[in-house]
Formats: structure tokens, C-alpha cells, sequence
């Protein structure tokens, strides 16, 4: 369906809460995403809540206040009071699409509802979060052409692209388990790699550390078994989107990723930001989406007629390093590469459709990945892998530091937005996430 705009995106609004009216936060009044938090260090149940500049309105609370009267029943009720978004994000859009026009008009300057809602922020400075859904299913794309080619090129130089990956948006399974909240720390990995010359594989930590950086797509209404979803329904059944680093081990997986793809170089770790930015919120950063005339064009359940002139998302997405040296002498974290969502060769329409296409259900609350997010320049590469070009190029940090890949204690930050002309600019928040050393073998 053909993105909407109405009065939520009205870059002229303002709040009542004036951190939401800086310009530069990444929740302004028309961006309002969801996520899970509790006040820090407390043992108070987990809660759903939505930013607003630097704090987070206490949905549930909000509740006891009036402003969802006209939504109210039991379905919505029980949304609202759970601790996962799992309920809310299996309602139908239009009902999203209410709360949100009463989230907005509550939370505008001037609104009646400010008196009864001021204490209902709490500070984001004084949360702690957990993930924003019960993730029941993971599924991790390919969606980059620049990433699958440059990858490629260090893995099969004479064949780099498989000559599926035009026709077919390629995916695996992955594992939900591991998936964690920013924040997210973890051991360096171990498990069998092959040495270059060696005649056998070895068993030990992962040397070959990385990072993806990815979007992360939630969904909203699942489909029956045996149903699929066509794309022009597709985003109805997307409740929104979040920022993904789908951390690897490359060493590990050059050694066991054929013929099945990755394993154990992947399951051990993936961190998601904590909020959820809503396909609503989204509407006016679509941008069209176009495949180069000499490729194969998408076979016909793969197009739709709103697909060429808006099915891609203009998203800014950086990544940042900040090694324990820096964290130590209070250096920010440095910037790595700066790319944008547009460049996907394939979009959620399309990955969405093509997953149920053969009755596969999904359910709310399923993720899925897009696959490590690089553009056509080399500073845009999404992974170490490739702004290395697998090991071969060193990065010199400010700091006289250099890498190849990550080294224990390295934290990896990841920040996504949004902006045009006439329209506020509207952010994900970070995802951060650090490798700590391997456990003793």
C-alpha cells in the first residue's frame, strides 16, 4: 500500500515535553516509538513506553490517565498492560494507527492531557530496557548487493555474485535466543576454524571478530499456515523497525558455511535497539526503488504497484568503534562508515512476501534481518570484512590504534535516522553492543 501521510507528520509540531523540540533528538513528536522498559536498578515489572524527546511516556500509566478512552476494550487493554509488544503489534493497523493520532494529539503543546500525563514520563537516563518483543522466529537476509558482492569477491573472486541472488531474496534461519537488548555484552566465540594451508581444522576462540550492520524488521500480524502474504498486504503485517548487528565470526564461518550457510559463526550473538520505529512513523522517508535495467527484473509476485516510486526507506545508518583504550580515557566512539537502507537491492515488501510465499506463517513479533546494509562507496561498507577487504587493510583509529577485526573489549555503536526537506527528523536511538574475551576452553 501506498504510504499515507496525515497530521502526526506534520513537521510543524510541537510537544509539551521541549526535549522533543531540540531538532536534533532522535524522538521528536513524529517519530513516537515503542519499546520495553523499567526504571534502572529497580525490580518494577518490565512496561511498554514511547519516546518522546528524552523521556519515556509510561503507556500503561497513560492509560489510567484517559487518553486511549476511545480505543479501550479488552484486546487493547491487554496490550497496553503487557510487558512485550507481542499484543500490541498483533492488533490491526488501523487500531496502531489510532493510538498513535492520540499519543500525538496528547503529548502536542497545549494539549489538555499534560497535566495528567506529566508523571507519567520517566527520564531515559534512568531506564534500563529489555527487547522489545517475545522473538518467537529470526530470519536473516542478504538484501545488500554491494555487501553480497564485495563479500563475494574476498570469498570466490572468480564468481563473487551466485547467479540465484538477482532473482531470489536469499535468507537463512538464525537463532532467536541470543538476540539481546543494546547493551548486549558477550564472550568471543570458539569452535573450529581451517588455517590458511592447514590440512585440518583447529578448535579455539574466533579470531576473525566482526559486526553487520543490519535493520531489523518486526512483525505486526502473522499469516495461517499455508497462506501467503502478497506485497501490495505486505506492509500491513510489518509493525516496524529497529536497528540489528548481527555480530560473526568470520574465520568460523569460511570453514563451515558450506553447504548450509552460517551456523555457529552466527547464533552466538545479535543486538537490536531498544526502540521500535513504526512503519507509520516511516511514511514521509520512503524513496523509490529501482533495479538497474540489465538485471533480472522481480518475478511478478515480487512487484507491486507502489513498489517503483516509494518501496525503499531513506535511512542513514553509521557505525561507530570505541575501543577499551577510548572508553578508558573518555574518547567517544569514532566513526567507521556512514551508508543508507535505500541502497537494499531488495525491500520489506519483498522479503515479507517472498518468506510466506510458500505458506511459511509468521507471527507477531518475528524478526526479520536485512542482511548487512553497504552502499555502492568503499566508506559506506557495513562490515570489518570489507572496509578491510578481509584482513588485508588496516584502520587506523585517531588514537594511533589499528584493526582488522574486533579485539576483546571493543564496543560497536550503531545509530539510524531519518530526515528530508519538510518533513522533522526522526531517529532509532543506538544500538551498542561489546566483545568480551572467550570463556576458558
Amino acid at each position: 500500500m501506498k504510504p499515507q501521510l496525515n497530521e502526526t507528520h506534520d513537521a510543524s509540531l510541537r510537544s509539551w515535553v521541549a526535549s522533543a523540540n531540540t531538532g536534533n533528538t532522535d524522538f521528536p513528536l513524529q517519530n513516537l516509538p515503542y519499546g520495553v522498559f523499567r526504571r534502572a536498578g529497580s525490580d518494577e515489572q518490565f512496561r511498554l513506553g514511547v519516546a518522546i524527546g528524552d523521556q519515556i511516556l509510561d503507556l500503561a500509566a497513560a492509560r489510567v490517565a484517559g487518553i486511549f478512552s476511545a480505543l479501550e476494550n479488552k484486546e487493547f487493554d491487554k496490550a497496553i498492560l503487557g510487558d512485550k509488544l507481542n499484543s500490541l503489534m498483533s492488533l490491526a493497523p488501523a487500531v496502531w494507527s489510532q493510538l498513535r493520532l492520540a499519543l500525538s494529539r496528547a503529548l502536542r503543546l497545549g494539549a489538555s492531557a499534560q497535566a495528567a500525563l506529566q508523571s507519567c514520563l520517566l527520564a531515559q537516563s534512568e531506564a534500563e530496557y529489555a527487547l522489545p518483543a517475545q522473538i518467537g522466529d529470526y530470519t536473516d537476509f542478504y538484501t545488500s548487493i554491494h555487501h553480497a558482492t564485495a563479500i563475494g569477491k574476498l570469498l570466490r573472486p572468480d564468481n563473487p555474485l551466485l547467479p540465484n541472488y538477482k532473482w531470489v531474496p536469499i535468507g537463512y534461519h538464525g537463532r532467536s535466543s541470543s538476540i539481546a537488548v543494546s547493551g548486549q555484552e558477550f564472550r568471543r566465540p570458539l569452535g573450529q576454524t581451517m588455517p590458511p594451508g592447514a590440512s585440518a581444522p583447529v578448535f579455539g576462540p574466533a579470531k576473525r571478530m566482526d559486526y553487520e550492520m543490519e535493520i531489523g524488521i518486526f512483525i505486526g500480524n502473522g499469516n495461517a499456515l499455508g497462506d501467503a502474504i502478497p506485497m501490495q498486504e505486505a506492509e500491513q503485517h510489518v509493525f516496524g523497525l529497529c536497528l540489528l548487528n548481527d555480530w560473526s565470526a568470520r574465520d568460523m564461518q569460511g570453514w563451515e558455511y558450506q553447504p548450509l550457510g552460517p551456523f555457529l559463526a552466527k547464533n552466538f550473538a545479535s543486538t537490536i535497539s531498544p526502540w521500535v520505529v513504526t512503519i507509520e512513523a516511516l511514511a514521509p522517508y520512503r524513496s523509490a526503488w529501482s533495479r538497474d535495467a540489465a538485471d533480472p527484473q522481480p518475478l511478478p509476485y515480487l512487484e507491486s504497484s507502489d513498489l517503483r516510486d516509494s518501496g525503499a526507506f531513506d535511512i542513514a545508518l553509521e557505525v561507530l568503534l570505541q575501543t577499551a583504550a577510548m572508553r578508558s580515557s573518555g574518547t567517544p566512539p569514532q566513526r567507521l562508515s556512514l551508508s543508507n537502507f535505500r541502497h537494499s537491492y531488495w525491500t520489506v515488501s519483498q522479503l515479507l512476501t517472498h518468506h510466506t510465499v510458500n505458506g511459511c506463517n509468521l507471527r507477531a513479533g518475528d524478526l526479520l534481518g536485512s542482511g548487512t546494509q553497504s552502499g555502492p562507496q568503499p566508506e559506506e561498507a557495513g562490515s570489518l570484512m570489507e572496509l578491510t577487504q578481509g584482513g588485508k587493510k588496516t584502520i587506523t583509529l585517531a588514537n594511533g590504534e589499528q584493526r582488522l577485526y574486533l579485539e576483546d573489549g571493543d564496543s560497536i555503536v550503531m545509530r539510524g535516522w531519518a530526515s528530508k526537506d519538510g518533513a522533522a527528523r526522526i531517529g532509532f536511538g543506538e544500538v551498542l553492543g561489546t566483545l568480551l574475551p572467550a570463556r576458558s576452553e
